[in-house]
């Protein structure tokens, strides 16, 4: 008998599904329609053409840090090359004018650009904030990129879109409703396999927290989690049209999960390298303090107290009168409150060592002063592991400090290898070989150490402004056919 009855109701369901489907498509389509006759209504130029809007997806773009930088390179690429072409940005920075964002480009990235950029200001940008979702963080913000995304397809409907800020969701919509060609630059997979692997391994690092690592249950329910949404990441990001990535560790994990190898490219972030090319090189006179410099922001990623804990062995390992007293200054910027309880946690790992009179903290300095600290620094540090790309890495060795860089990343596959030949760095990977690292560098001879820099110096010519234009255009052809 209740087979019977589920057998009655499984063809009203069935039927009933269906019509939900059809119903769902027709209102999609007819969404569709509706945005490509706002689009053909939108307004025409002198001319009497209309120009050919490319939307750039980027809620935080009056920030100051290097995925800004990438977004207004590339509006001054495209505005050089099309004349017929405006570009737009979607933003939720509401606090500032259009004047005051272009303004904070040119002030902090000597940007300035051809012609004027359409802003779109977008209400509901906080559904894209981790505070939001104290759980299923990744999920969370995805979703919430979705709505944002579809708020700012129904204020302005353009001919080509580019995420360049790492909302993959937002593609499909873009795409399949508002009819665009579309185009990513990604910076960072929203997932990896390393975090996969991370969780798999039941590591504790600061994405993982220690009572999910500690419970076999937790830590299969993240993996499945993890998977899931790997897959969804995957589907989203394979309608692409075009693909950017910043590097050879980027891609190689994009063309894992997004499977998009025909239409994926290497595009290097344009990093200001002419600016610290201008310190002069010189060999290093002799001096009674030599100095290591950390460029990064106080976030838990960037892992400073390796960097204080290798300079704790360094100091504790090297014999007294045999060397110079040495000097770690840790140059960051601090974002929030969370920001500066991590910079007072370091400041107490400093003092647990043993090591506070020799560690210094320079916390959003104008730029002139982080100059003459890499100007005066012997070596530059870096302890992210898997860094995505690294401009900080880049910074150092054009600035002409011998880098020490984690051997992961971007870093170990882009940035800190031989060039013609030559050794332009290092790299290390925990405690004890980051300090046996600075100690050998500190025993070369000033004489082998300038032949290092300026290796270092000739190799980072790679990631200029010139070099990320042409790779940049070469990239969005395809768009604009």
């Amino acid at each position: 008998a209740c087979f019977r009855l589920l057998c009655s109701l499984l063809l009203p369901a069935l039927f009933l599904s269906g019509i939900l489907c059809i119903c769902l498509v027709l209102l999609l389509w007819g969404v569709r329609l509706w945005l490509q006759r706002k689009k053909q209504l939108s307004s025409a130029g002198r001319d009497g053409k209309r120009p050919l809007l490319v939307a750039f997806f980027h809620p935080y773009c009056n920030a100051g840090g290097g995925g800004e930088r990438v977004l207004w390179c590339a509006i001054r690429t495209l505005q050089k090359k099309y004349r017929n072409v405006t570009c737009v940005v979607y933003t939720g920075d509401r606090d500032a004018t259009e004047e005051e964002i272009v303004e904070g480009a040119f002030r902090r990235f000597n940007i300035k650009l051809i012609h004027p950029v359409k802003f779109v200001f977008l209400e509901k940008r906080f559904l894209v904030e981790a505070s939001l979702y104290p759980h299923f963080t990744l999920l969370g913000q995805s979703l919430g990129s979705v709505f944002l995304g579809w708020e700012a397809l129904f204020k302005c409907v353009p001919d080509i879109y580019i995420d360049s800020m790492g909302y993959a969701f937002t593609v499909p919509l873009f795409k399949y409703l508002g009819g665009c060609h579309v185009g990513c630059y990604v910076h960072y997979p929203t997932i990896s396999t390393d975090m996969l692997s991370v969780v798999r391994n039941q590591d504790t690092r600061f994405n993982n927290a220690a009572f999910i690592t500690s419970s076999p249950l937790f830590s299969k329910f993240k993996l499945v989690y993890y998977y899931f949404f790997a897959f969804m990441y995957g589907l989203v990001g394979s309608c692409s049209d075009v693909v950017m990535v910043n590097s050879s560790w980027t891609l190689n994990h994009i063309l894992s999960l997004w499977r998009t190898g025909a239409c994926t490219s290497v595009v290097y972030p344009p990093c200001d390298v002419q600016t610290f090319l201008d310190i002069p090189l010189e060999v290093e006179k002799s001096t009674s303090e030599y100095s290591i410099v950390s460029i990064g922001q106080f976030r838990p990623e960037k892992d400073h107290p390796l960097q204080i804990r290798a300079f704790a062995k360094l100091l504790k390992e090297k014999r007294v009168g045999q060397q110079p007293s040495l000097k770690l200054i840790l140059i960051g910027g601090c974002r929030n409150q969370q920001d500066e309880e991590r910079v007072n946690n370091l400041k107490c790992l400093c003092e647990e060592l043993g090591v506070s009179d020799d560690v210094m903290f320079r916390i959003n300095i104008p730029f002139e002063e982080l100059k003459r600290h890499l100007a005066e620094a012997t070596i530059g540090l870096h302890t992210m592991w898997n860094e995505h790309f690294g401009i900080g890495v880049v910074e150092c060795m054009a600035a002409g400090t011998v880098i020490l860089a984690h051997n992961s990343g971007g870093p170990k596959l882009d940035i800190v290898v031989p060039h013609e030949g030559r050794v332009t760095g290092f790299l290390a990977e925990d405690e004890d070989s980051y300090a046996e690292t600075m100690a050998f560098i500190f025993s070369l001879s000033p004489e082998k150490r300038l032949e290092i820099r300026e290796n270092a110096r000739r190799s980072v010519h790679r990631f200029s402004d010139q070099h990320f234009e042409e790779t940049f255009l070469l990239s969005v052809e395809p768009l604009f056919k």
